[in-house]
């Protein structure tokens, strides 16, 4: 059984790109724009991680985080950034985000930091 991911960026180039390579790798996609979005799929679909572009318009990735986090205690997610703004990341971490990645992306990464990520989940 193959784990879903939820993609939650303003960008949809940024979530195009991540759906193929994910897809790829055997996962189940789901992508939403914005936070909004991102609570509905989550609460209509069995999601197992997120991940979450910090810098977005309405809710912003923070916001966004702590949502989900109050509905899915037990969600991973990993947050996705351009700038690598430690007191940001830190406040994510505080928030319960699992991890972050860097953009733009080193694929092979970002599907490293996945698996490792779902195993610590399913373990």
């Amino acid at each position: 059984m193959s784990a879903t991911i939820l993609v939650v960026d303003d960008r949809v180039g940024i979530r195009r790109l991540l759906q193929e390579v994910l897809l790829g790798a055997g996962y189940k996609v789901l992508t939403a724009s914005g936070g909004k979005e991102a609570m509905e799929i989550t609460r209509q679909n069995n999601v197992d991680m997120v991940l979450l572009d910090m810098k977005m318009s309405g809710m912003d990735g923070l916001e966004t985080l702590t949502e989900l986090k109050k509905e899915s205690p037990h969600l991973s997610i990993i947050i996705m950034t351009a700038y690598e703004e430690l007191e940001v990341l830190k406040e994510a971490e505080r928030r319960g985000a699992a991890g972050y990645i860097s953009k733009p992306f080193d694929i092979e990464e970002l599907k490293r930091i996945i698996a490792e990520k779902l195993r610590a989940i399913s373990a």
